[in-house]
Protein backbone atom coordinates (compact mmCIF):
# COMPACT_ATOMS: atom_id res chain seq x y z
CA UNK A 1 0.00 0.00 0.00
CA UNK A 2 0.59 3.94 -0.18
CA UNK A 3 2.91 5.38 2.79
CA UNK A 4 4.04 8.73 3.46
CA UNK A 5 7.89 8.55 3.06
CA UNK A 6 9.04 12.15 4.28
CA UNK A 7 7.44 15.26 5.52
CA UNK A 8 7.78 18.70 7.58
CA UNK A 9 6.91 19.69 9.84
CA UNK A 10 6.73 16.21 11.37
CA UNK A 11 4.25 16.49 13.93
CA UNK A 12 1.02 16.73 11.41
CA UNK A 13 -1.65 14.38 11.33
CA UNK A 14 -1.05 13.61 7.60
CA UNK A 15 -3.45 10.06 7.94
CA UNK A 16 -4.87 9.17 5.17
CA UNK A 17 -2.80 11.45 3.14
CA UNK A 18 -1.07 8.79 1.35
CA UNK A 19 -4.39 8.05 -0.33
CA UNK A 20 -5.08 11.66 -0.65
CA UNK A 21 -2.00 12.53 -2.65
CA UNK A 22 -1.98 9.28 -5.00
CA UNK A 23 -5.36 8.74 -6.70
CA UNK A 24 -6.26 4.91 -6.79
CA UNK A 25 -5.62 3.77 -10.69
CA UNK A 26 -2.50 6.23 -11.18
CA UNK A 27 -0.24 2.76 -11.78
CA UNK A 28 -1.70 3.29 -15.42
CA UNK A 29 -0.65 6.17 -16.06
CA UNK A 30 3.02 8.55 -15.83
CA UNK A 31 2.22 11.20 -14.30
CA UNK A 32 -0.91 13.06 -13.15
CA UNK A 33 -1.51 15.96 -10.26
CA UNK A 34 -4.02 16.01 -7.58
CA UNK A 35 -6.29 18.62 -5.12
CA UNK A 36 -7.67 17.15 -2.09
CA UNK A 37 -8.67 18.43 1.23
CA UNK A 38 -6.98 17.27 4.55
CA UNK A 39 -9.65 18.56 7.33
CA UNK A 40 -9.32 22.31 7.42
CA UNK A 41 -6.58 22.17 5.12
CA UNK A 42 -6.13 22.02 0.74
CA UNK A 43 -3.42 19.91 -0.76
CA UNK A 44 -1.79 19.93 -4.13
CA UNK A 45 0.35 16.25 -5.15
CA UNK A 46 2.20 15.96 -8.24
CA UNK A 47 2.64 12.39 -9.03
CA UNK A 48 4.98 10.75 -11.45
CA UNK A 49 5.45 7.29 -12.42
CA UNK A 50 9.10 5.69 -13.39
CA UNK A 51 9.73 1.94 -14.57
CA UNK A 52 12.97 0.49 -12.66
CA UNK A 53 14.67 -2.39 -12.91
CA UNK A 54 13.57 -4.17 -9.49
CA UNK A 55 11.66 -6.44 -8.37
CA UNK A 56 11.29 -5.11 -4.63
CA UNK A 57 9.28 -2.21 -6.52
CA UNK A 58 7.55 -4.64 -8.93
CA UNK A 59 9.19 -2.80 -12.15
CA UNK A 60 7.92 1.19 -10.92
CA UNK A 61 8.68 3.55 -8.63
CA UNK A 62 5.82 5.90 -7.74
CA UNK A 63 5.61 8.79 -5.93
CA UNK A 64 3.86 12.07 -4.94
CA UNK A 65 5.29 15.55 -3.90
CA UNK A 66 2.69 17.29 -2.06
CA UNK A 67 1.83 20.50 0.02
CA UNK A 68 -1.17 21.67 2.47
CA UNK A 69 -2.17 24.83 2.61
CA UNK A 70 -4.84 26.30 4.53
CA UNK A 71 -6.44 27.74 1.24
CA UNK A 72 -6.26 26.41 -2.14
CA UNK A 73 -6.35 29.51 -4.32
CA UNK A 74 -2.86 30.19 -4.31
CA UNK A 75 -1.73 26.15 -4.69
CA UNK A 76 -1.61 26.48 -8.15
CA UNK A 77 1.92 28.96 -8.09
CA UNK A 78 3.79 25.69 -6.96
CA UNK A 79 2.81 23.05 -9.32
CA UNK A 80 5.86 23.28 -11.33
CA UNK A 81 8.16 23.05 -8.30
CA UNK A 82 6.47 20.00 -7.20
CA UNK A 83 6.37 18.48 -10.84
CA UNK A 84 10.09 19.02 -10.22
CA UNK A 85 10.53 17.60 -6.80
CA UNK A 86 8.80 14.42 -7.62
CA UNK A 87 11.19 14.12 -10.80
CA UNK A 88 13.93 14.51 -8.33
CA UNK A 89 12.64 12.18 -5.59
CA UNK A 90 11.83 9.18 -8.06
CA UNK A 91 15.74 9.61 -9.68
CA UNK A 92 17.14 10.60 -6.46
CA UNK A 93 15.08 8.84 -3.32
CA UNK A 94 15.59 10.28 -0.18
CA UNK A 95 17.27 13.83 -1.00
CA UNK A 96 14.93 15.97 1.04
CA UNK A 97 16.86 19.55 0.79
CA UNK A 98 15.25 20.82 -1.75
CA UNK A 99 12.39 20.30 0.18
CA UNK A 100 13.32 21.17 3.59
CA UNK A 101 14.16 24.56 2.21
CA UNK A 102 10.83 25.09 0.74
CA UNK A 103 9.33 24.35 3.72
CA UNK A 104 12.01 27.02 5.69
CA UNK A 105 10.94 29.40 2.98
CA UNK A 106 7.17 29.32 3.01
CA UNK A 107 5.75 27.70 6.05
CA UNK A 108 3.16 29.20 7.46
CA UNK A 109 0.88 29.07 11.08
CA UNK A 110 -1.83 25.72 10.23
CA UNK A 111 -4.84 25.47 11.92
CA UNK A 112 -3.94 22.59 14.48
CA UNK A 113 -7.64 21.22 14.62
CA UNK A 114 -7.07 21.49 18.77
CA UNK A 115 -9.38 24.58 18.79
CA UNK A 116 -13.52 23.77 19.75
CA UNK A 117 -15.24 24.18 16.71
CA UNK A 118 -16.41 28.00 17.37
CA UNK A 119 -12.82 28.46 17.49
CA UNK A 120 -12.02 27.40 14.19
CA UNK A 121 -12.64 29.71 11.32
CA UNK A 122 -14.97 28.26 9.08
CA UNK A 123 -12.79 27.44 5.35
CA UNK A 124 -13.80 29.81 2.41
CA UNK A 125 -13.26 28.55 -0.85
CA UNK A 126 -13.77 31.38 -2.86
CA UNK A 127 -14.00 34.83 -1.51
CA UNK A 128 -16.53 37.35 -2.72
CA UNK A 129 -14.88 38.35 -6.28
CA UNK A 130 -14.06 42.06 -6.24
CA UNK A 131 -12.24 43.34 -9.22
CA UNK A 132 -9.08 43.86 -6.87
CA UNK A 133 -9.11 40.02 -6.09
CA UNK A 134 -8.73 39.23 -9.75
CA UNK A 135 -5.06 38.66 -9.88
CA UNK A 136 -5.25 36.39 -6.62
CA UNK A 137 -8.29 34.43 -8.98
CA UNK A 138 -5.35 34.38 -12.07
CA UNK A 139 -3.71 31.18 -10.16
CA UNK A 140 -6.31 29.22 -8.80
CA UNK A 141 -6.72 27.47 -11.76
CA UNK A 142 -4.74 27.47 -15.14
CA UNK A 143 -5.90 29.59 -17.74
CA UNK A 144 -8.55 27.80 -20.14
CA UNK A 145 -9.91 25.63 -17.41
CA UNK A 146 -13.30 27.40 -17.58
CA UNK A 147 -13.55 27.16 -21.54
CA UNK A 148 -12.32 23.51 -21.23
CA UNK A 149 -15.26 22.73 -18.54
CA UNK A 150 -17.67 24.34 -21.27
CA UNK A 151 -16.66 22.69 -24.36
CA UNK A 152 -16.67 19.40 -22.17
CA UNK A 153 -19.92 19.76 -20.55
CA UNK A 154 -22.04 21.89 -23.14
CA UNK A 155 -25.56 22.46 -22.09
CA UNK A 156 -25.55 20.19 -19.14
CA UNK A 157 -23.12 23.25 -17.51
CA UNK A 158 -26.95 24.61 -16.76
CA UNK A 159 -28.15 21.11 -15.01
CA UNK A 160 -24.93 21.48 -12.77
CA UNK A 161 -25.30 25.08 -12.11
CA UNK A 162 -28.85 24.45 -10.82
CA UNK A 163 -27.46 21.50 -8.52
CA UNK A 164 -25.09 23.69 -7.60
CA UNK A 165 -27.21 26.46 -6.47
CA UNK A 166 -29.18 23.90 -4.73
CA UNK A 167 -25.94 22.64 -2.53
CA UNK A 168 -26.83 19.33 -3.79
CA UNK A 169 -23.91 16.65 -3.13
CA UNK A 170 -22.19 16.17 -6.73
CA UNK A 171 -19.50 13.37 -6.72
CA UNK A 172 -17.44 13.53 -10.59
CA UNK A 173 -15.97 10.37 -11.48
CA UNK A 174 -13.75 10.03 -13.83
CA UNK A 175 -10.71 7.23 -14.87
CA UNK A 176 -6.94 8.63 -14.24
CA UNK A 177 -5.81 11.52 -14.70
CA UNK A 178 -7.41 13.05 -12.06
CA UNK A 179 -6.09 16.38 -12.54
CA UNK A 180 -7.85 17.98 -14.80
CA UNK A 181 -11.46 16.34 -13.16
CA UNK A 182 -10.19 18.46 -9.88
CA UNK A 183 -10.61 21.77 -12.37
CA UNK A 184 -14.24 20.59 -12.98
CA UNK A 185 -14.93 20.28 -9.27
CA UNK A 186 -13.79 23.81 -8.82
CA UNK A 187 -15.50 25.32 -12.15
CA UNK A 188 -18.68 23.32 -10.68
CA UNK A 189 -18.11 25.60 -7.28
CA UNK A 190 -17.87 28.57 -9.33
CA UNK A 191 -21.56 28.16 -10.85
CA UNK A 192 -23.25 28.71 -7.13
CA UNK A 193 -21.46 32.20 -6.31
CA UNK A 194 -23.75 34.52 -5.31
CA UNK A 195 -22.65 38.32 -4.20
CA UNK A 196 -25.64 39.52 -2.58
CA UNK A 197 -25.60 40.58 1.55
CA UNK A 198 -27.49 38.65 4.07
CA UNK A 199 -28.39 35.80 2.00
CA UNK A 200 -29.12 32.01 3.41
CA UNK A 201 -27.01 32.48 6.71
CA UNK A 202 -28.27 29.21 7.28
CA UNK A 203 -27.68 27.43 4.22
CA UNK A 204 -24.67 25.05 3.78
CA UNK A 205 -21.27 25.87 2.28
CA UNK A 206 -20.93 24.45 -1.49
CA UNK A 207 -17.61 22.77 -0.92
CA UNK A 208 -14.56 21.68 -2.95
CA UNK A 209 -13.49 18.63 -1.52
CA UNK A 210 -11.84 18.06 -5.15
CA UNK A 211 -10.26 14.06 -5.14
CA UNK A 212 -11.75 11.51 -2.58
CA UNK A 213 -11.40 8.03 -2.63
CA UNK A 214 -13.01 5.15 -0.23
CA UNK A 215 -11.03 6.32 3.09
CA UNK A 216 -12.97 9.53 2.60
CA UNK A 217 -16.46 7.86 2.97
CA UNK A 218 -16.67 8.02 6.51
CA UNK A 219 -16.36 11.87 5.96
CA UNK A 220 -18.55 11.76 3.22
CA UNK A 221 -21.52 10.27 5.36
CA UNK A 222 -21.82 13.41 7.23
CA UNK A 223 -21.37 16.32 4.65
CA UNK A 224 -24.35 18.04 3.43
CA UNK A 225 -23.07 19.61 0.64
CA UNK A 226 -19.50 18.65 -1.57
CA UNK A 227 -18.55 18.80 -4.98
CA UNK A 228 -15.60 15.95 -5.30
CA UNK A 229 -14.53 13.97 -7.81
CA UNK A 230 -13.18 10.26 -7.62
CA UNK A 231 -11.39 7.44 -9.95
CA UNK A 232 -13.13 4.88 -7.76
CA UNK A 233 -15.96 3.15 -9.54
CA UNK A 234 -17.34 1.83 -6.10
CA UNK A 235 -19.02 4.94 -5.34
CA UNK A 236 -21.85 4.59 -7.94
CA UNK A 237 -23.26 1.62 -5.43
CA UNK A 238 -22.92 3.27 -2.48
CA UNK A 239 -25.89 6.14 -3.30
CA UNK A 240 -26.48 7.37 0.05
CA UNK A 241 -22.64 9.35 -0.48
CA UNK A 242 -24.34 11.46 -3.11
CA UNK A 243 -27.24 13.46 -4.63
CA UNK A 244 -25.53 13.28 -7.93
CA UNK A 245 -23.70 11.66 -9.95
CA UNK A 246 -21.79 12.51 -12.76
CA UNK A 247 -19.86 10.00 -15.61
CA UNK A 248 -18.21 11.71 -18.05
CA UNK A 249 -20.69 14.29 -19.62
CA UNK A 250 -23.90 12.25 -18.17
CA UNK A 251 -24.83 14.20 -15.10
CA UNK A 252 -27.30 11.85 -12.94
CA UNK A 253 -29.41 11.56 -10.25
CA UNK A 254 -31.17 8.90 -8.26
CA UNK A 255 -33.61 11.30 -6.28
CA UNK A 256 -37.06 10.84 -8.13
CA UNK A 257 -37.92 14.57 -7.06
CA UNK A 258 -34.54 16.00 -8.86
CA UNK A 259 -35.25 14.21 -11.91
CA UNK A 260 -36.98 17.01 -13.69
CA UNK A 261 -33.65 18.79 -12.77
CA UNK A 262 -31.78 16.91 -15.52
CA UNK A 263 -34.07 18.27 -18.18
CA UNK A 264 -32.85 21.17 -20.67
CA UNK A 265 -35.54 23.73 -21.10
CA UNK A 266 -35.94 27.21 -23.28
CA UNK A 267 -34.57 29.13 -20.64
CA UNK A 268 -31.62 26.87 -19.97
CA UNK A 269 -31.31 26.99 -23.83
CA UNK A 270 -31.07 30.48 -24.03
CA UNK A 271 -28.70 31.08 -21.19
CA UNK A 272 -25.99 28.85 -22.97
CA UNK A 273 -26.73 30.59 -26.18
CA UNK A 274 -25.99 33.97 -23.94
CA UNK A 275 -22.91 32.45 -22.66
CA UNK A 276 -21.42 31.60 -25.88
CA UNK A 277 -22.42 35.07 -27.89
CA UNK A 278 -20.50 36.53 -24.76
CA UNK A 279 -17.23 34.25 -25.19
CA UNK A 280 -17.47 35.09 -28.81
CA UNK A 281 -17.84 38.77 -28.48
CA UNK A 282 -14.86 38.76 -25.44
CA UNK A 283 -12.76 36.61 -28.44
CA UNK A 284 -13.16 39.36 -31.10
CA UNK A 285 -12.37 42.48 -28.43
CA UNK A 286 -9.18 40.39 -27.73
CA UNK A 287 -8.47 39.61 -31.70
CA UNK A 288 -8.75 43.22 -32.54
CA UNK A 289 -7.19 44.46 -29.63
CA UNK A 290 -9.69 46.58 -27.84
CA UNK A 291 -9.71 44.32 -24.60
CA UNK A 292 -6.91 42.82 -22.96
CA UNK A 293 -7.65 42.95 -19.11
CA UNK A 294 -10.59 40.66 -18.90
CA UNK A 295 -10.77 36.86 -19.94
CA UNK A 296 -12.76 34.22 -20.30
CA UNK A 297 -12.71 33.22 -16.40
CA UNK A 298 -13.61 36.55 -15.13
CA UNK A 299 -16.47 36.28 -17.80
CA UNK A 300 -17.78 32.67 -16.73
CA UNK A 301 -17.81 33.97 -12.72
CA UNK A 302 -19.25 36.90 -13.29
CA UNK A 303 -22.14 35.51 -15.71
CA UNK A 304 -23.27 33.33 -13.14
CA UNK A 305 -22.79 35.33 -10.56
CA UNK A 306 -24.95 37.95 -11.65
CA UNK A 307 -27.63 34.68 -13.24
CA UNK A 308 -28.00 34.09 -9.59
CA UNK A 309 -27.97 37.63 -7.62
CA UNK A 310 -30.60 38.19 -10.01
CA UNK A 311 -32.82 35.14 -9.32
CA UNK A 312 -32.13 35.99 -5.49
CA UNK A 313 -32.43 39.46 -5.46
CA UNK A 314 -36.27 38.82 -7.33
CA UNK A 315 -36.69 35.81 -4.72
CA UNK A 316 -35.83 38.70 -1.75
CA UNK A 317 -37.62 41.93 -3.10
CA UNK A 318 -40.89 39.00 -3.64
CA UNK A 319 -41.01 37.65 0.01
CA UNK A 320 -40.56 41.54 1.30
CA UNK A 321 -43.67 42.46 -0.67
CA UNK A 322 -47.28 42.41 1.01
CA UNK A 323 -48.68 39.36 -0.58
CA UNK A 324 -45.23 37.58 -1.20
CA UNK A 325 -46.80 36.08 -4.51
CA UNK A 326 -43.85 34.66 -7.28
CA UNK A 327 -45.43 34.74 -10.36
CA UNK A 328 -44.57 33.39 -14.24
CA UNK A 329 -43.20 36.93 -15.23
CA UNK A 330 -40.96 36.52 -12.31
CA UNK A 331 -39.83 33.65 -13.50
CA UNK A 332 -39.02 34.85 -16.80
CA UNK A 333 -37.61 37.96 -15.56
CA UNK A 334 -35.17 35.21 -13.17
CA UNK A 335 -33.97 33.91 -16.69
CA UNK A 336 -35.97 30.95 -15.88
CA UNK A 337 -38.83 28.68 -17.91
CA UNK A 338 -42.18 29.28 -15.36
CA UNK A 339 -43.11 25.40 -16.25
CA UNK A 340 -39.69 24.01 -16.76
CA UNK A 341 -37.78 25.46 -13.58
CA UNK A 342 -40.99 24.95 -11.22
CA UNK A 343 -39.46 21.85 -9.28
CA UNK A 344 -36.13 23.77 -9.50
CA UNK A 345 -37.62 27.11 -7.71
CA UNK A 346 -39.41 25.41 -4.94
CA UNK A 347 -36.29 23.20 -4.25
CA UNK A 348 -34.49 27.18 -4.39
CA UNK A 349 -36.69 28.46 -1.59
CA UNK A 350 -36.68 25.23 0.81
CA UNK A 351 -33.01 25.41 0.58
CA UNK A 352 -32.61 29.22 1.21
CA UNK A 353 -35.66 29.45 3.77
CA UNK A 354 -37.52 32.16 1.38
CA UNK A 355 -40.87 32.57 2.24
CA UNK A 356 -42.89 33.07 -0.89
CA UNK A 357 -45.80 31.73 -2.40
CA UNK A 358 -45.68 29.68 -6.06
CA UNK A 359 -48.45 30.55 -8.61
CA UNK A 360 -47.29 28.87 -11.75
CA UNK A 361 -49.86 26.36 -11.75
CA UNK A 362 -51.81 26.14 -14.75
CA UNK A 363 -49.23 24.42 -17.63
CA UNK A 364 -51.51 24.56 -20.44
CA UNK A 365 -51.36 28.69 -20.13
CA UNK A 366 -48.13 30.71 -21.27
Amino acid sequence: GNMVEWCLPQDIDLEGVEFKSMASGSHKIQSDFIYFRKGLCFGLACFANMPVESELERGARMKSVGILSPSYTLLYRYMHFLENQVRHQLEMPGHYSHLEAFYDDKKGVLPDGKGTPSSQQPVHWLPSIHRYMYPEMKITHPAGCMSQFIKFFGEQILVLWKFALLRKRILIFSPPPVGVVCYRVYCCCCLANVSLPGLGGTVPESKPFFYVNVADIEMLETEVSYVACTTEKIFEQKRDLYDVYVDNQNVKTHHEHLQPLLKINSADKEKYRRLNDQRQMLMYSQEVGEDCSSCEEDLFILFFMEQNNRIFQTLMEVSASQDKTLTADHARGMGLDPQGDRSFLMDLLEVYGIDVMLVIDNPCCT
